[in-house]
C-alpha cells in the first residue's frame, strides 16, 4: 500500500471544463451558485424533517440520508473543481486525486443503495398500505441505511486498496475535472486486470444491480396504481412516489449514461458527469420540496414557529 510505487509523478493536471479564462471565471461564479444552494437546500430539508414530528416517518428518514449523501457527494468534487477555475494550473496530488476517488466511490454508491431502499418504501406503501408498518419497522429501515452506508464504504475500500499500487506513466493529464476511477486506469502503465476487475463488480453492484431493484419496484408500483379505479385515488397514489421517480431518473440517467461513455474527456462526457455529481444534489431537495405536499407543509409550519420565536 505504500504510495512510494507511484513512479515519479506526484500530481496530475486537470484539464477542467474550458480553457478560456473569461469562460472559467463564468463557470466559477455558476458553480459556486449551484454549490451554495446544494448546501443550503439539503441543510433546510435535514432541518425540517428533524425539527417537525409529523415526518418522523420511514420515508423522511430515508429521505434526510439522502440529502446528506448529496451534501457529501457535492463536497467531493466542487471545491476543488472551483478552486481549479481560478488557477493558472490545475493540479491535484496523487494522494488527493486517490482521496476523491475514495470518497466519490462512498457517496455515489451509497447514493444508489438508498434510492433503491426508498423504491422499495414506496413499493410498500403503495401495493401493501395496511402493512406498510409491519414491512418497513423501525429496525428494518435502520438496517437498509447502514447497509448502504457499508455497501458504499467496502466497495470504495477494494477499490482503493487496488488502485494506490497502480504505477502510473508519464503521461499525468486527466481529461476532466475531477479525479474518477476510469481516468486514473487510463493513466496507469501497471496491471490493471484487478482493478478493471473490482470497478466492473462496482458498477453491476451499485449501478445495475440497484437499478433493477428500482425498476422491480416501480413495475409493481405502476401496475397496482394503474389497477385503481378512482382518478383521485389514482393521482394520489402517483404523487406519493413522483419525487422519487424524478431523483432516479436524474441521478442514473446521467450517471450510467457517464459511465458507459469512453473516458475521453467529450463535452457529452463532462455535461452528464456534471449533472450526476453537481446539479443533481441541488435539485434534490428542490424536487421533494416543490412535489411534496407534506414537506412544503412542515416546512410553512417551521417558518411559522421561527417567527414566532423572533417575535417573542
Amino acid at each position: 500500500m505504500a504510495l512510494g510505487n507511484h513512479s515519479t509523478i506526484t500530481e496530475f493536471l486537470f484539464l477542467g471544463l474550458s480553457a478560456d479564462p473569461h469562460v472559467q471565471a463564468l463557470l466559477f461564479v455558476l458553480f459556486l451558485g449551484i454549490y451554495l444552494l446544494t448546501i443550503v437546500g439539503n441543510l433546510m430539508l435535514l432541518l425540517v424533517i428533524r425539527l417537525d414530528s409529523q415526518l418522523h416517518t420511514p420515508m423522511y428518514f430515508l429521505l434526510s440520508h439522502l440529502s446528506f449523501v448529496d451534501l457529501c457527494f457535492s463536497s467531493v468534487t466542487v471545491p476543488k473543481m472551483l478552486e481549479n477555475l481560478l488557477s493558472e494550473r490545475k493540479t491535484i496530488s496523487v494522494e488527493g486525486c486517490l482521496a476523491q476517488v475514495f470518497f466519490v466511490f462512498v457517496t455515489a454508491g451509497t447514493e444508489a443503495c438508498l434510492l433503491s431502499v426508498m423504491a422499495y418504501d414506496r413499493y410498500a406503501a403503495i401495493c401493501h398500505p395496511l402493512l406498510y408498518g409491519q414491512i418497513m419497522s423501525k429496525q428494518l429501515y435502520m438496517h437498509f441505511v447502514w447497509g448502504s452506508w457499508g455497501l458504499g464504504f467496502l466497495d470504495a475500500l477494494i477499490n482503493i486498496l487496488l488502485a494506490v499500487n497502480m504505477v502510473f506513466c508519464e503521461a499525468q493529464v486527466i481529461h476532466h475535472y475531477s479525479c474518477e476511477m476510469p481516468s486514473l486506469l487510463h493513466l496507469s502503465c501497471s496491471d490493471i486486470s484487478r482493478n478493471l476487475v473490482a470497478l466492473l463488480c462496482s458498477t453491476l453492484l451499485h449501478g445495475l444491480g440497484t437499478f433493477l431493484l428500482v425498476f422491480l419496484s416501480y413495475t409493481r408500483i405502476i401496475s397496482t396504481i394503474l389497477s385503481i379505479t378512482s382518478t383521485s385515488s389514482r393521482s394520489k397514489a402517483f404523487s406519493t412516489c413522483s419525487s422519487h421517480l424524478t431523483a432516479v431518473i436524474l441521478y442514473y440517467g446521467s450517471g450510467l449514461l457517464r459511465h458507459l461513455l469512453p473516458n475521453s474527456g467529450s463535452p457529452v462526457e463532462l455535461i452528464f458527469s456534471v449533472q450526476y455529481t453537481v446539479v443533481t444534489p441541488m435539485l434534490n431537495p428542490v424536487i421533494y420540496s416543490l412535489k411534496n405536499n407534506e414537506v412544503k407543509t412542515a416546512l410553512k409550519r417551521t417558518l411559522e414557529k421561527y417567527l414566532q420565536h423572533i417575535r417573542y
